[in-house]
Formats: C-alpha cells, structure tokens, sequence
C-alpha cells in the first residue's frame, strides 16, 4: 500500500510522534538585525529588516548555474497554490501550507521533523484564496497568523502550541495570511478582510505572552488626525487592510507597513474623501504604535490599488546626495522613492503601462485624468485590479542598485453598483473585466535612484511570483507556467530554467547548509531545493 506525505505527517501531528529539531541557537533581536551577517539563515520573511531579498552568497554565479541541480522536494498535498516563503535557521527549514500547518525540516535533506496543524474557525472567510505565506521567529518560538485572524506561538523544537490569541472577530471576516515580522520582544501582524468591510489595523504583541501591546488604526476615528478624509461612518467599514508584512529600520526605531485600499472597492460616491490611511505606507514606532509619518500614494482610491507591496529600504546617492529611502514599486503604475526618517516624496516615476494619471505632483500626488472612474456602463483603466504589481516581493541589489520588479501588464474595464454593508459578506461595490487576452508580465529592473528601466526579462502571463537577487549576481524568479529561472543581474540574461509541473506563487529564498548554497522555492504543489553538482 502506499502511503502519502500528508498521510505520515497527519499521523505525526495526531499521535505526537514528531521528532525534535536538533540544538540551535537562539534568535535573538540583535541576530535579526544583523541578518545579513548570517547569509547560511533566512531569519526573516524578506531576508532582512530592510526587505531587500538579497542573499548575500555567491557559490551560485553566471558562469556555473547551469550546474545548478534538484538536491530535494517536499510534497504539499493541499489544493491551491502554494505562496509561503520559507525561513532558515541553523540548518532547520520551517515552512507553512494551506491553510495553516507548520512543518520543519532538515534544510540539507528535506527530512521532516515535524508537523503542527491548525484547523481555523469554519466561520473564516477570505477574498482571495485560503493562503499562508509564512512565519517568524525569536528565540525558540515560531509565530504563526491563520485564516481565523488568530496570532499563534509554536515551540520551535517540536511544534508545540505556546499560546493562541484572538487578534480580532472572524464572523466580520477579518483574517491574518501574512507572515507576522518580530521586533525587538514583539510579534507585529496586519489583518486582511478589506473586501468585506472591516475596519484594518496594524498590532503587536508580547512575544512571551501574546498580550496586545498596542494597536493601530488603519482608518482613523473621530478626534484623530485624517479623520476628516471620511464622510460620516464610511470610516467604520472602510476596510485599509494590512496583510503583507512590512520592514524596520532599526537606527531610526520606525517600522514601514503598506496599508490596503478602502471599501467599498470601486463605488467612490458611498466614501468620499482622500479616505486616509488607505493606499498608504506609514512609519510607525515599534514600542507604541504611534504614527510617524504617512505617505498617500493613490488619494480616494477607486479600483483598488491598495498599497499592500514590501517597503524596501535602501541607501543609495540621489542628485549626488546620499539619501536613506523607503522604495516601492505601487500597484497603481508609480515607483517611488520617499525620504526613510520624514516620509517626504523625493521623487517618482511610471514603471508599467498606466492610463489613470498625467503624473505626479511635487508632492507625489497623482495628476488624475477625467473619465477614468468605475462606471456603470464600464471604464476602461489600465493597470488592472491586480495592479502593475501585487503582494509578490521585489529585490534590491546593492552590487547593481537595481530593484527587480514582479510586473504585470494588464488593463480592466470597472464597473460601478451600489452595495449596502452587511457584516461577513462582500462589500466592493462593483466588479472588473479583466483583459487576459493581451495580458503580459515580466521581471523588470529599475535604477533605483530614477525609476528608469535598466532591462526586462518577459514573461508570458502577469507573473505572481516574487524575486530574489544574490552576490553571486544573479536573480532568480518563477511563472504562471511553472518555470523557476535564474537572469544575470546586469543584465537580465536568461541562464537556466527548471519546470516545476505548477505556477510559481511565492518567493525564492537562499541558505547555507553544510558548505553548499542552496535556493528554494514552491512550485504547484512542491517546495523545491536546489545546489550546484
């Protein structure tokens, strides 16, 4: 008879038969802080605090990638795609599935040590797929959000559950699918639920307890500064979720969240105002939750651009001036550089066909074009609602100091109706047609000090992979179709290509076990491990 994975790792989880993970050192916040010191880890979802998703070995190079080879697969029998990133700690791999497992493995060899299950509420709904895209971690425990909105700590050797708090009500539809980021003694997580009305925030809690620390209204209330973007009560079901992780800069103490767009989706006319901090990325203080500083990137927003893409921190020279900026490449078509300590736009420019702005203000506040709104009848805009980029995770370069985007070019035409709000059920005011049929994608590298495309690798289908370039000067990234591939970082060369069997829906990632580099990523329904011969 033959027995599956998913079979033997139930069987684990239901009759505690896991082995323990071997001895490792503990994770403390100074090692995340110095992540890029320990390039053999994956300490956290993007790499690093700075979210550059950039490994810092070099075994793998253009010269011998062609070499690069299948070394090990884990076998993910759960329907869906498969969109969680992977960390590396000391030799251990923990990776998430659908809809919220844990396991952790022998990173060298693909042997299981353990499985934890978690069965969220029947009562959880989500707008777009039943995912997980990670954990983090501190000191010997592991840190999982699920699709019930709970915040969840795991014993790192074994898998054992530590606590498990209810960070907000699943019946009005709230949900964690992000990967929490830990830091300093806190666990961070944003919600998802937009779609359905929900008021977001931004929280953190005490990593030994799970006690809420503070709490951050993504929309703010009466007596609030930007209370006054909202008319009436739209600000009480105006969604701005927060469900991708964000970044902190440890010398300035501010932690950077991009912030979800606002509800109803497309039906303008029920939320006027700039609708403040939707489609936003705000600095925040680690220790208390207050507000730093915000940037709009895309005021009153009408098809759901929300700005839920990685901050990525940068020190670069600009105009021939040193500047520490915050860099992201926005759903709406922009890319934008803003100062790192004030927020203060320091310049911004289209990476992506887009058809709703002229450009943008010194400000940064998009020049709108009339007629461009959701409308009964239908508009026709481009970028789509899936936008010039999405959730997948960029790459910086420092050797090239480019930043390698997952784009997507398409254009919908959006609808406009009218929605009344209803606790747990859709709340979008509208719908979109996509126009698949002349749809493209592709990694595209920009200089990150203008914006300007350096070169485009092209892929045939809007990619949701995300990218990770090396200092060995390579970037790797994935397809719709399955290929996972490696470019020349200068120059966006194809250099090897593996087929999967599935779409690419998640981050390549880079560690180190015994002396050989290895780069992961999951395809279809499989976490795939590859090395040199």
């Amino acid at each position: 008879m033959r027995i599956s994975l998913r079979s033997v790792l139930s069987l684990l989880a239901i009759y505690g038969l896991s082995a323990p993970v071997a001895a490792q050192a503990q994770v403390t916040p100074e090692r995340i802080e110095r992540a890029g010191a320990e390039p053999q880890n994956w300490l956290t979802y993007g790499g690093g605090y700075d979210s550059k998703r950039y490994s810092t070995l070099n075994q793998i190079t253009p010269g011998n990638v062609k070499n690069l080879e299948q070394k090990w697969v884990l076998q993910d029998q759960v329907f869906g795609a498969w969109e969680s990133n992977p960390l590396v700690v000391d030799g251990i791999m923990y990776v998430t599935e659908r809809p919220n497992d844990v396991i952790a493995l022998d990173a060298k060899t693909g042997r299981v040590f353990w499985l934890y299950r978690y069965t969220p509420s029947p009562d959880a709904r989500v707008c777009c797929g039943a995912n997980n895209r990670g954990v983090a971690i501190l000191g010997d425990t592991l840190f999982m959000g699920t699709l019930d909105a709970h915040l969840i700590a795991l014993d790192a050797k074994n898998g054992r559950p530590l606590w498990n708090i209810a960070v907000a009500d699943v019946k009005l539809a709230y949900s964690i699918t992000m990967a929490p980021l830990v830091v300093k003694d806190k666990v961070i997580i944003g919600v998802g639920g937009a779609e359905f009305g929900i008021r977001g925030f931004v929280a953190a809690y005490d990593a030994k307890t799970g006690k809420e620390a503070w709490r951050f209204n993504t929309i703010p209330g009466p007596g609030e500064p930007g209370h006054e973007t909202w008319s009436g009560d739209d600000w009480m079901q105006g969604g701005a979720s927060a469900w991708i992780t964000g970044s902190f800069d440890p010398s300035l103490n501010l932690i950077y969240w991009g912030i979800g767009n606002p509800g109803p989706d497309w039906n303008p006319d029920q939320r006027p105002g700039d609708n403040l901090y939707s489609d936003c990325v705000v600095a925040l203080d680690p220790d208390t939750g207050k507000l730093k500083w915000h940037f709009q990137f895309t005021p009153h927003d009408v098809h759901d651009w929300d700005a839920n893409q990685i901050p990525v921190l940068v020190d670069t020279q600009v105009g021939g001036r040193a500047r520490a900026l915050v860099v992201m490449a926005n759903r709406n078509g922009f890319y934008y550089a803003l100062d790192r300590k004030t927020g203060e736009f320091v310049f911004g420019a289209p990476y992506a066909k887009q058809t709703w702005a002229k450009g943008l203000d010194a400000r940064g506040r998009p020049i709108e074009i009339a007629g461009m709104e959701p409308s009964e009848k239908g508009t026709l805009v481009y970028p789509s609602l899936q936008g010039s980029t999405n959730w997948a995770s960029p790459s910086y370069s420092p050797a090239t100091d480019m930043l390698y985007v997952p784009v997507r070019e398409m254009g919908s035409i959006y609808y406009k109706t009218g929605v009344e709000y209803k606790p747990g059920t859709y709340y979008t005011g509208g719908s979109e047609k996509r126009l698949d049929e002349e749809s493209w994608g592709a990694v595209r590298a920009l200089d990150v000090k203008t914006g300007k495309q350096a070169w485009d690798f092209r892929l045939p289908t809007p990619t949701w992979a995300g990218v990770m370039a090396t200092a060995g000067g390579l970037v790797f990234s994935g397809s719709n179709e399955g290929n996972f591939f490696a470019l020349d970082a200068k120059s966006g060369k194809p250099l090897w290509q593996f087929q999967t069997g599935g779409a690419i829906r998640s981050g390549p990632m880079s560690y180190l076990a015994g002396d050989k580099q290895y780069v992961a990523v999951a395809g279809g329904h499989a976490l795939f491990v590859f090395a040199l011969e």
